[in-house]
């Protein structure tokens, strides 16, 4: 990830991109993700720990009307709190499109 963006692998025709903003990816803290991703239908998120289990957001998808964020598709912004450090795989959904980011989480400072 360079300056907090992250590009998704995506179903044919389909594009990801994600946003942090820079905010360090870690273990308890609250992390927004703005995505901006194309296809039809609207956005399901799904966190999947280290450990292969779901988790769920702490809020969103948020459907944003506007946003100075210029990447392909709609935007969306969530809420995490990772609760283990390691590969996070993040999968994203919509009723035409799906992606896959995968995301490193380091332990607590």
């Amino acid at each position: 990830m360079s300056n907090g963006e992250v590009q998704g692998s995506a179903s044919r025709g389909i594009s990801l991109w994600g946003l942090t903003g820079g905010q360090p990816l870690s273990v308890g803290a609250q992390i927004k993700i703005v995505w901006r991703m194309t296809g039809v239908g609207p956005l399901v998120v799904t966190p999947v720990a280290p450990d292969g289990r779901t988790r769920s957001l702490l809020w969103g998808p948020a459907y944003h009307l506007s946003s100075s964020y210029h990447r392909p598709g709609q935007e969306w912004g969530t809420g995490f709190v990772f609760d283990q450090p390691g590969c996070w795989h993040i999968e994203l959904s919509r009723t035409i499109g799906r992606a896959d980011v995968y995301l490193e989480v380091t332990a607590a400072a």
